[in-house]
């Protein structure tokens, strides 16, 4: 039986064989047939092919952009969670301990890493910080502050009465030489039985809470610290932090002098974990190694330089965002030199220089004519700045030319606009019959120590900060005329003393409004200074970050940080909301 089934098989196989063979044989000419023997008749029908081919070809484009449009009508590209932003700051860092933040590198890292008890809000008006309320009492010489529940360390301990007290008796003592002493000269601090801190002020201070715009440090690192020697301690070099970020990590780069101070995002941040995972602050000796590292790609922001210097960046690759600040550049007159010491000489500077034509040299600022911004504090009415008049200008000063030319010694500091706004303000006074010299300093603390405190100069040309409300005694007061004090005119006027003190000693809005009225009045007349523009922070940074928002009113620089939880410098795609 299985020889019958072999033969079966072998037969059914050779039938198989010949099938497939005949097929193949079949197909093969049925391919030469009706396709190769056809392919010397396209060339008569090559349009219609083309028309085919296009057809399909435009189908299939068509297919992949409804594709594409589809999807973009559901999902959008938004800036996601995670990723690490760098900036350029410019100044060496001694101690990351923020009482001792001086250089621009080291109040960025102080903003970047502590908490203050109070801060300026969205608005651009003292808010509160870690502080929970900040209340006066009726006659304004008490004032009560409690902090927030919950607030913690970076190390995960809580933020307590005790580090706040600890913090500002450090403050006041003459050992630890802060910064901040002067904003608690002469206050009793205690704690109240209630879980509040109070502050005995000697006299009213209207504008306290903006005093208290002071970073907290913790007891349990420094308790055992000497206070003499607190800026050596190690905490200078590796703090525990209450702010966005907590320190990480220090690389230095020996050939360039540069630094890298590396912070990761703090868990127990008050106002909730940054969407950034880290924040690197690059420290730099000037602007120009600033600019290479831009342009280089080390960075992906600055602060530190201006419009000015917008030519010199990498076009396309950073986007440029000017925010005003409360701030003013100023004429300001030694009125203790006797070049420049009588008003009525003062005067006639102010009315025959061309103003419009020095504002012109700074494109994209505001033009400020007196010590106070409107954003401010509201007043009835601004004394008006008389109106130029060279003819009348040259006669006055040639009253005070009979004995010889005065000499006006010039000084600034080469940041921004400042150098060119110094020397068009020369070529103005130089037409009025002056001799002028200008001389342009690198802004550090041998000019703060040499120029400014001594008040090295005739007419200073700089800027100031105006604050978010208005206190001008730092600015104008008798008592403040001197090295230490902010005085920069040396201007003395006990009538002035009287409303500026007043000012600041009432919190009666209206009443505090008519005092600044009247200091306006003399202000305008006297001529300590001559307003010239609000100055704007320029903000560099790369397009694809997320910076700080446009709605956020700006005081300081510093206060670009104030929604640096919203950061960003990662985008995802994202579902849209139906």
């Amino acid at each position: 039986m299985s020889d019958s089934v072999k033969k079966r098989g072998q037969k059914f196989l050779r039938k198989f064989f010949r099938v497939t063979s005949q097929a193949s044989e079949d197909s093969k000419e049925h391919i030469k047939e009706n396709l190769i023997g056809r392919i010397s008749h396209v060339e008569n029908i090559r349009l219609l092919v083309l028309e085919w081919g296009l057809l399909v070809t435009a189908l299939i484009l068509l297919a992949i952009t409804q594709s594409v449009w589809f999807r973009e009508s559901y999902v959008e590209e938004v800036f996601a969670g995670g990723g690490n932003y760098t900036e350029a700051t410019i100044g060496d860092v001694a101690s990351l301990n923020p009482l001792f933040a001086t250089t621009n590198s080291e109040r960025v890292l102080s903003k970047l890493m502590f908490a203050t008890i109070s801060e300026i809000d969205y608005s651009g008006h003292p808010g509160m910080g870690l502080a929970a309320s900040i209340l006066p009492s009726e006659d304004g010489r008490v004032w009560t502050m409690k902090l927030r529940d919950g607030l913690k360390w970076s190390d995960g301990r809580p933020i307590t009465n005790e580090d706040v007290i600890f913090t500002l008796e450090l403050i006041k003592s003459p050992a630890v030489n802060s910064v901040y002493d002067s904003s608690l000269t002469n206050i009793k601090i205690t704690e109240g039985d209630n879980g509040e801190i109070i502050f005995s002020l000697p006299s009213i201070y209207a504008d306290f809470v903006s005093a208290l715009n002071i970073p907290v440090v913790p007891k349990h690192e420094l308790d055992d610290s000497d206070p003499k020697n607190l800026i050596e301690d190690t905490f200078s070099n590796a703090p525990v932090t209450s702010g966005a970020f907590s320190f990480n990590a220090l690389q230095t780069t020996a050939t360039t002098n540069e630094k890298v101070y590396y912070l990761s995002a703090n868990p127990h941040y008050y106002k909730g974990r940054p969407l950034l995972n880290s924040f690197a602050v690059h420290t730099y000796d000037n602007k120009e190694a600033v600019i290479s590292a831009l342009n280089s790609g080390a960075v992906t922001a600055t602060a530190e330089l201006s419009g000015a210097d917008s030519d010199k960046i990498v076009a396309g690759q950073f986007q440029q965002k000017d925010s005003s600040i409360s701030s003013g550049a100023y004429v300001f007159f030694n009125t203790a030199n006797p070049s420049v010491k009588k008003a009525e000489l003062r005067a006639a500077i102010r009315q025959g220089i061309d103003m419009d034509k020095i504002r012109a040299e700074v494109p994209n600022v505001t033009a400020l004519d007196h010590p106070l911004l409107e954003s401010q504090i509201e007043l009835k009415d601004y004394p008006e700045i008389p109106e130029r008049d060279v003819a009348a200008a040259s006669a006055k000063i040639a009253e005070f030319t009979t004995d010889g030319p005065i000499n006006i010694e010039v000084a600034t500091i080469n940041t921004g606009y400042l150098p060119t706004v110094a020397n068009a303000l020369k070529a103005e006074l130089e037409q009025l019959g002056l001799q002028v010299h200008v001389s342009t300093y690198e802004e550090n603390q041998d000019f703060i120590n040499n120029v400014v405190s001594k008040r090295a100069y005739d007419i200073l040309v700089y800027e100031i900060g105006l604050g978010a409300d208005p206190d001008l005694l730092p600015y104008y007061h008798s008592s403040q005329a001197s090295e230490a004090g902010l005085n920069l005119s040396n201007y003395r006027n006990a009538l002035v003393d009287d409303l500026l003190l007043g000012a600041r000693d009432t919190l009666d809005e209206e009443l505090r409004a008519r005092k600044y009225e009247a200091f306006l009045e003399y202000w305008v007349n006297d001529v300590p200074a001559i307003g010239i523009y609000q100055p704007n922070l320029t903000y560099f940074y790369n397009r694809n970050v997320r910076t700080y928002s446009n709605n956020v009113r700006l005081v300081t620089a510093l206060d670009r940080f104030t929604d640096v939880t919203n950061w960003a410098a990662v985008k995802a795609l994202k579902n849209k909301t139906p």
